[in-house]
């Protein structure tokens, strides 16, 4: 189990996912923040979400948990979540959330944007699961921003409501319009206008955009997984130049995500990528250019930047967006 097993959830056990476009994350939690039977799938091992949560439930570790029908459960999708079908947009899967319920036999069955989840467990990170990057001093009972490159880059923030309560942004912010701050960048941003028209910073901060990066300056073509072995390998001068490009970007539009929602409480950087950087990131221009506003360079320098390293942040929030809906029934 992770986390502290404090208290009963009420209604029974209930199944938490974080489903992006390459996999998709279970557990069942027994108790408050106690997760068990974690296990990650391989989305395209299966042909729909359903097939998947049925794999998930019919497993043997969820089966030696012993702990009855699980009849409540929440979805973090790496998609736009507004009404019942929800259609994936860096996967095949496509589904309809009421005939999803019905098919899992579930009494509640909540989905929602998997960056709204992650940005909902924002306030319950313990210091250990977040490792500052550059100055600044969080205030508190600001708004906080979220930004996190995958498979796909997502954006998101929480806004306080009063009462120790939060507000979710439900944001697809990660489909901006990418600017180029110097030579490298207006290289790869004229490599991607003669193919796609508008470029999103989302095509180059994922990583598929990773790869593109690389393609773009050197013309070489390898996967993002080996992009960053050999840039930490210090074998491949193109590969480190592509990762070294990659954090600075990512450090320009985490500054807008900080200018546009006022984020003086701090913003995130979470997803799949960039924990696996190391000290490619640490020591990156990511803070140099998130504090790079011109005018307003002062004002940014105030802004901490955190970057996520628990294990399954989005558990949390959901959790929490579900227990909040429960509460209501």
């Amino acid at each position: 189990m992770q986390g502290g097993a404090v208290s009963t959830i009420d209604r029974g056990p209930r199944l938490l996912a974080d489903v992006g476009g390459t996999n998709a994350r279970f557990t069942i939690e027994t108790s408050e923040r106690g997760y068990a039977a974690v296990a990650v799938l391989a989305c395209d091992q299966y042909p729909s979400l359903g097939s998947a949560i049925a794999a998930y439930l019919g497993s043997a570790e969820v089966r030696a948990l012993d702990v009855g029908p699980v009849r409540h459960a929440a979805i973090a999708i790496a998609n736009p979540v507004d009404g019942d079908q929800v259609s994936m947009t860096n996967h095949h899967w496509s589904f309809s959330t009421s005939a999803l319920r019905t098919e899992l036999d579930m009494s509640t069955l909540l989905v929602v944007n998997d960056f709204t989840a992650l940005a909902m467990a924002l306030p319950h990170l313990l210091p250990s699961q977040r490792t500052r990057i550059g100055g600044g001093v969080e205030l508190a009972g600001r708004t906080i921003g979220l930004i996190g490159p995958g498979t796909g880059l997502g954006v998101s923030g929480i806004v306080p409501a009063g009462g120790g309560r939060w507000i979710a942004l439900d944001s697809e912010g990660g489909h901006v319009t990418f600017a180029p701050a110097n030579a490298d960048e207006a290289k790869i941003l004229a490599f991607l206008w003669d193919k796609l028209g508008h470029v999103s910073a989302e095509r180059l901060l994922s990583g598929s955009g990773l790869e593109t990066i690389l393609l773009a300056l050197s013309g070489r073509s390898l996967g993002a997984a080996e992009i960053t072995e050999r840039a930490q390998a210090g074998s491949c001068a193109e590969c480190a130049r592509a990762v070294a490009c990659f954090c600075a970007v990512l450090g320009t539009i985490a500054g807008n995500v900080a200018l546009t929602l006022g984020a003086t409480g701090g913003v995130y950087i979470g997803g799949g990528i960039v924990p696996r950087l190391g000290g490619l990131f640490t020591g990156s221009a990511f803070r140099a250019r998130f504090e790079d506003k011109g005018r307003l360079s002062p004002y940014m320098a105030r802004i901490p930047t955190y970057l996520i390293t628990a294990a399954y942040p989005a558990f949390v929030g959901i959790s929490a967006m579900l227990s909040e809906q429960t509460a209501h029934q």
